[in-house]
């Protein structure tokens, strides 16, 4: 009995063990998707941006317009195509990663932000990112984020 005991104890922290290491090498594979997403747009790679998004991907901002909040959709598909056109200045969205949360196939990552056409600050706010683990790795599958130009921290 107390064998039988022992030996539960031992597997069953073994596998604490091991699943208190997934969590830190998920949460790096998670940011180094967005960063992909970020060098890429910083580069103007717009096949590099496309690698980094769910099939179906979806955009959304919040502003604020009159004093009434707005929600926009925006186009995956246009992004990509602005990220690959001809631009004077690079696109410099420079973020910190704030709040990583998954469970399973799915990632929530919470980052603020602000937006540089090259040196020139333009905006910030905050991005909210979910993720979904596909069979090539994460993939963004929504971002929705704030803009304004002022109280950026």
């Amino acid at each position: 009995m107390f064998h039988t005991r022992l030996v539960f104890a031992l597997i069953v922290g073994s596998a604490t063990a091991v699943t208190a290491q997934t969590p830190a090498s998920e949460t790096a594979a998670v940011q180094k998707t967005i960063q992909a997403f970020f060098d890429g747009m910083r580069r103007a790679d717009s096949a590099a941006v496309r690698r980094t998004l769910a099939p179906g991907a979806v955009f959304h901002t919040l502003s604020s317009r009159n004093g009434q909040t707005v929600l926009r959709p925006e186009s995956p598909t246009e992004f990509v195509k602005a990220v690959g056109s001809p631009h004077k200045e690079v696109w410099d969205e420079r973020i910190t990663f704030d709040k990583v949360l998954i469970d399973a196939n799915l990632a929530s990552v919470w980052t603020p932000y602000e937006f540089y056409l090259g040196s020139t600050f333009s905006h910030c706010g905050y991005n909210c990112f979910q993720l979904v683990k596909l069979t090539d790795g994460w993939k963004i599958a929504h971002i929705i984020d704030t803009r304004r130009k002022e109280k950026c921290k």
